[in-house]
Parts: structure tokens; C-alpha cells; sequence
């Protein structure tokens, strides 16, 4: 794929963002055409991506800032409290998901801590691009400082000195907590590098202590998670590269290596395709959480196949043959190498029916090439089952990571926030850029 082809992937993926937000509240949908509230996580690459698209010409800088400062006016005008209705969240915290129009909780989701730290770290990144004088950019950093310095970490923290997952005012703490190693970096980096009332960095010793129980050697030495999403969102803002925590210092890696191996890793599951799924190749490759086909099962030959709708799928993890694009192409900057002849090709052969104008739809599965029980998509010729819908939280980390390989322009950014900074700093990285 040559750069022409990676910036058109680029740009129709921006659109499908764009045409998915709300122009007056500037809330972004969790999914797309189907009617669907704002997820709190896509916001913060909605964030991002409008100010790519200020810096790429796709939008006015005026109209990026303009409509940034739409949805954090949104959410921090929105009230919060311990009420189960007419609240956008608690103590700082945000609800999974929040009604397009008014910012409130939607439904019974629960308050997410994740899903806060991505849209808080997307604030951030549009915090350092609109750094301009005028009323809109002065405001739009004004009101990002106010949502990060509102949360309060201590709240979440759990006694183990870790963040627990959620909460919801029907019953309370959400049984889990973020331990190494996934997604959950970037909150963890935030909450260590906050103004107020930050984490201690004994929180990070807490993180890292399960590593071990995730390290594989097989195909390449690495810290595994099978999802390939938990290799990639703490790495759309933060620029892991030569920079090295105790765990990696021991190991003479970066994180950065890490997701490098990660990509190696799934593209050679592929290759061997130990569950027999059609379509898997070294070419064609790429598991994560995505939408699937639906939850049944279906006689193939003699295989009973098991199938989902939306789920996490990863190498060596949950597989049921759905591939999803994201997958391989917001892991761009670790291995262009792999990555742009798979993306080349994946498009040559499946475009038709994955590639629109608003970029490629959220996953496809090339096993499925019968006619399925009504779900989330249809079997198209050639290609096999395609997803109806595209979402923000795998869109959004095409745009910025293509970003990140082509410029390395939001990895500046934030290599220039103080509190990216701090949080790296008190959990101990040290080394290359910091």
C-alpha cells in the first residue's frame, strides 16, 4: 500500500467519524448506522482525530477546535452524582456510555474508569494541538484541565493499590480490577501524573505485579494479551519507543518491541490457522475485540462452530474466524513491514465488500459464506459474513495511528504534556525521549 492508498484509508475513515458525531452536543456515536448511544472511549479518539484532521487540512483548525469544544462542554456541563439516572457520571468518573444529545448516563452501563482515562488522554492531545490565543482554543484547554483535575483516583482505588474496573449505583464496585498487562496502561499513566490527588507510584508496582503470568515465548518472546487492542490504545498517545519501565529494563525490551512482537505473533497464528478458519493467512490476519456474526452455532463439514456478536478475539484467545481491520491497521507504526502488504491485500480481495466511503467496515469473516441467523451483518459474495455497523473505538485508532506512522504527530504532542510526563516519570520509565 502506497502512501497515497494509506492517506485515502486515512482521510474516508475521518469521514466516517465525522458523519457519526452529534454537531451539537459533539458526541461521538458508539456505533454506526445503527442507532446507538456515545461511548466515553470513542470520545477521546474523536478528540484526536478532529485535530489530525485540523493539522491534515480535512477540517479548518476553527471547525476542529470549534467542535472538540462542542463535546467537552457537553460532558463538563453535564452533572454528575450518585443517582442511577439524569447524571453523566461521578466524582470525575464517566459512564460506558452517555445519551448522544445530553451527555447523561444511557441505560444501566456501568461508570468505566478505561474508558474515562481514553477520552480524558484524547482531551489532552487536542489540549497540545489547539495552543493557540483565540476564545475557542483558550476555552478548549480550560475545560480539559477541569475534567482531568475532577477525577478523583483515590475513589477508585482499590486496597490493593489498584484501579478497580467500574461501578455502577445498582451495586457498587464492579468485582475487578486493572492488572497488568492490557489496555490499561494509559489510566494508569494518568492517574500517576495528575495535578490532583494522584496515585502513588507503588500503584505501577501493583499494575506490573501479574506480568509474569502473561509472558510467552512462543513465537517471539513477549508480554501476551490475545486482543490485539490491548497492544495499541495506550500506544495512540504515548510514544514508547526507547523508553523503559523496571519490567522492561530487566528484559532489555520497550513496550513499543512488545506490541512489534504482538502483531509478529498474530500474523503467524494466522499463518498456522490451528482452528481451520477460511481465509487465514500470513496475509490475512488480525483478531481483536470487534463485532461478530452473532451468538449460535453452525454444522461445517464436521465441525460444530461457535460464533459471536460483539467479543474480545485475540491469538491463542477466543477465535471464531471474524477478522477485524483495525487489528491490523491501528498496529501500523509497530510493523509497517507486515502491516501495509496485509492491508494492500486485504483490500484488493475483500474492498467491494469491506471498503467505503467512510473506510472499512468493522470486521468480516470469511468462514461464514451461508446465510446466518439474524444478527449484526450479512454473507456477502466472495468475502463471506460482513459487519453492518462501524465503531468509534476501532475507527478512531486507524485514523490516529496512520497519524503516528506517517508524522509521529500526536506522540509530539504528547511527549510535550506535563502529565504524560509525570505519570511516565513516577512509575518509573526512564530513558529516550524523557
Amino acid at each position: 500500500m502506497d502512501s497515497l492508498a494509506l492517506g485515502e484509508l486515512q482521510a474516508r475513515t475521518f469521514q466516517g467519524l465525522l458523519g457519526a458525531t452529534d454537531p451539537v452536543s459533539g458526541l461521538i456515536a458508539d456505533r454506526w448506522p445503527s442507532p446507538s448511544a456515545c461511548s466515553i472511549g470513542a470520545q477521546g479518539f474523536a478528540f484526536t482525530v478532529w485535530a489530525i484532521a485540523a493539522a491534515r487540512g480535512w477540517m479548518s483548525r476553527g471547525e476542529a477546535a470549534g467542535l472538540t469544544l462542542k463535546g467537552l462542554r457537553t460532558l463538563r456541563q453535564a452533572p454528575q452524582g450518585a443517582s442511577a439516572a439524569g447524571v453523566s457520571g461521578l466524582r470525575g468518573w464517566f459512564y460506558h456510555f452517555l445519551n448522544r444529545q445530553t451527555g447523561l448516563r444511557a441505560g444501566t452501563c456501568e461508570l468505566s474508569t478505561i474508558d474515562t482515562a481514553l477520552m480524558l488522554a484524547g482531551a489532552l492531545a487536542a489540549a497540545r494541538a489547539f495552543d493557540g490565543d483565540g476564545p475557542d482554543e483558550v476555552e478548549l484547554r480550560r475545560l480539559t484541565g477541569a475534567l482531568y483535575d475532577a477525577v478523583d483516583w483515590a475513589w477508585a482505588t482499590t486496597p490493593s493499590g489498584r484501579i478497580a474496573l467500574g461501578w455502577t449505583p445498582e451495586a457498587g464496585f464492579i468485582p475487578y480490577e486493572w492488572r497488568g498487562y492490557n489496555e490499561a496502561m494509559i489510566l494508569y499513566v494518568l492517574a500517576l501524573g495528575a495535578d490532583y490527588g494522584p496515585m502513588a507510584p507503588s500503584a505501577w508496582t501493583a499494575w506490573t505485579e501479574d506480568y509474569r503470568r502473561s509472558w510467552r515465548t512462543s513465537p517471539v518472546p513477549h508480554l501476551a494479551f490475545g486482543p490485539m487492542f490491548g497492544h495499541q490504545y495506550s500506544h495512540l498517545w504515548i510514544d514508547f519507543r526507547g523508553i523503559q519501565d523496571a519490567f522492561m529494563r530487566e528484559l532489555r525490551l520497550d513496550y513499543f518491541e512488545n506490541s512489534r512482537r504482538a502483531v509478529v505473533t498474530q500474523q503467524a497464528y494466522a499463518a498456522a490457522n490451528p482452528g481451520g478458519w477460511g481465509g487465514y493467512s500470513a496475509d490475512f490476519w488480525g483478531l481483536t475485540a470487534c463485532d461478530g456474526p452473532g451468538d449460535f452455532r453452525q454444522l461445517q463439514g464436521l465441525r460444530l462452530r461457535r460464533f459471536r456478536s460483539y467479543a474480545a478475539r485475540g491469538a491463542h484467545d477466543f477465535d471464531d474466524g471474524t477478522l477485524a481491520p483495525t487489528a491490523m491497521a491501528a498496529s501500523l507504526p509497530f510493523s509497517p513491514e507486515i502491516v501495509l502488504p496485509s492491508l494492500e491485500r486485504m483490500i484488493d480481495a475483500h474492498g467491494q465488500a469491506i471498503y467505503g466511503p467512510q473506510g472499512l467496515q468493522d470486521s468480516f469473516n470469511p468462514t461464514l459464506t451461508r446465510p446466518t441467523p439474524p444478527a449484526f451483518g450479512a454473507v456477502q459474495p466472495g468475502t463471506g459474513w460482513v459487519s453492518h455497523d462501524m465503531l468509534g473505538i476501532d475507527q478512531g485508532p486507524i485514523v490516529a495511528m496512520i497519524e503516528n506512522h506517517r508524522t509521529g504527530l500526536v506522540w509530539r504532542w504528547m511527549r510535550e504534556e506535563p502529565a504524560i510526563q509525570r505519570g511516565l516519570e513516577r512509575a518509573g520509565f526512564t530513558g529516550g525521549w524523557l
